[in-house]
């Protein structure tokens, strides 16, 4: 049985792997247009970016595989196709998106360099970390997730205390769904089936003759320990930005009210404290999604080292090379892949944590096929040249708030396993 120590420092692991670029510059702009409705906001955005992440950690719990376990119900061939897919997304939009938000909100305010020096020197520590495999899950958990959480707390409760609870008039049409969807832009879905797979390698480097269901509680408790951090946070980020709706243009950026809001908290030395906060977050979420994809790789050539290495550095040249990119044209590009496979990932990850006798391979096959279609038109609404054609399926129930393919998911699940109750067969 592992000690309630050994939990805290897996808890701050997972925080800190969680939590990066997305995280830090989403939420005070959500609460910074949601006015009132602040809090149906953070509802919204906590579906998305806690509960589904969480939901993912548990399921690693359960299964202590790889992600080829995730759908390995529906088929291998399928299994393969979709870790692919979220690895290649992974080291080519949210990872290089942490360089490029270091960059723009750490060292350009300070020194007037070029993008390249930054990603570069970035993603050389990066890779330095993910080849010091062994040790990854101390560092982060001791070290670097303490300091992240210290700076927030300060940001966040100077805002709380300087300035009245006055809100604004909403400028979100639906701020339940919108908290949501901009909950995908986290990758924190994503990211549970991605770091979820690196700590469970990083339990069994250092403790490798732990039981399963050892495993499992560690994982479990660090898993909703990490999520209430992760919710608290998020709530006090999106109530300090929906505080300060009268201090900064309507149109300001992600990164400009996170930095004007760490200045208004902390003062002049605000933008040092960020430095360190937004470098030290970034990081670590870029070392988790470095590390994992690697990982995986390696799994794949029979635990060859060299496959590690190969792919930890070309995960790192991408790393350079895609981080030259500013922040709002990644989150640009990164929403029709979040259209397409976010909504597969959740339903794996519900189906996952779903008691075995209703989460059966016909179950499986049923679901995923069901919302794969569903997804169509919201993956062809994302892409604005191919907007119109998805006007044809506007008839689907949620359709208009992009989560047509909920109810479909829903009621071909429930069918399947009637099916399978009636029929008597096991699948």
């Amino acid at each position: 049985m592992f000690k309630k120590k050994e939990t805290l420092i897996t808890a701050f692991a997972l925080f800190s792997l969680f939590f990066g670029a997305g995280n830090l510059i989403l939420p005070p702009l959500l609460g910074f247009n949601s006015g009132n409705h602040w809090l149906v906001v953070t509802i919204g955005f906590g579906l998305s970016a806690v509960v589904i992440p969480v939901l993912g950690i548990l399921a690693h719990a359960k299964l202590q595989g790889t992600l080829i376990d995730f759908g390995h119900k529906v088929s291998l061939t399928f299994s393969l196709i979709y870790a692919f897919l979220i690895y290649a997304i992974s080291i080519t939009l949210p990872s290089p998106r942490t360089a490029s938000v270091t960059h723009e909100m750490a060292i350009q305010p300070f020194w007037n360099i070029s993008s390249w020096y930054t990603s570069s020197i970035y993603f050389g520590l990066v890779l330095v970390f993910a080849m010091n495999r062994s040790k990854i899950l101390g560092i982060l958990g001791k070290i670097l997730t303490p300091a992240i959480i210290l700076i927030l707390l300060l940001v966040i409760g100077i805002t709380l205390f300087s300035f009245p609870f006055d809100f604004g008039t909403t400028t979100i049409a639906s701020p339940f769904t919108n908290g949501i969807l901009e909950g995908y832009q986290t990758f924190d879905a994503i990211g549970a089936v991605v770091v979820g797979g690196v700590i469970i390698i990083s339990i069994n480097l250092r403790h490798k003759n732990a039981t399963y269901q050892d495993k499992k509680t560690l994982i479990r408790n660090a898993g909703w320990l990490a999520g209430l951090a992760l919710f608290l946070i998020y709530l006090g980020l999106i109530l300090s930005g929906s505080l300060v709706h009268d201090s900064f243009d309507r149109e300001i950026s992600r990164t400009a009210l996170l930095s004007g809001l760490t200045i208004n908290s902390l003062g002049a030395i605000g933008n040092i404290f960020l430095s360190i906060l937004v470098g030290v977050a970034c990081f670590t979420t870029a070392v988790g999604i470095v590390t994992g994809t690697a990982d995986f790789i390696k799994s794949r050539f029979n635990g060859s080292q060299l496959a590690y290495t190969l792919t930890a550095i070309l995960g790192s040249i991408l790393g350079v090379l895609m981080g030259q990119f500013n922040v709002g044209y990644i989150i640009t590009v990164a929403l029709p892949a979040l259209m397409f496979i976010y909504p597969i990932t959740i339903i794996l990850i519900l189906l996952n944590v779903t008691p075995e006798k209703y989460a059966s391979s016909l179950v499986f096959r049923a679901v995923i096929i069901t919302t794969f279609i569903f997804s169509i038109p919201d993956f062809l609404g994302s892409i604005s040249a191919l907007a119109p054609a998805a006007e044809t399926f506007s008839w689907i129930p949620l359709q208009q708030y992009s989560l047509g393919w909920i109810l479909p998911a829903l009621i071909v699940c429930l069918i399947s396993n009637l099916y399978i109750k009636f029929t008597k067969n096991n699948f």
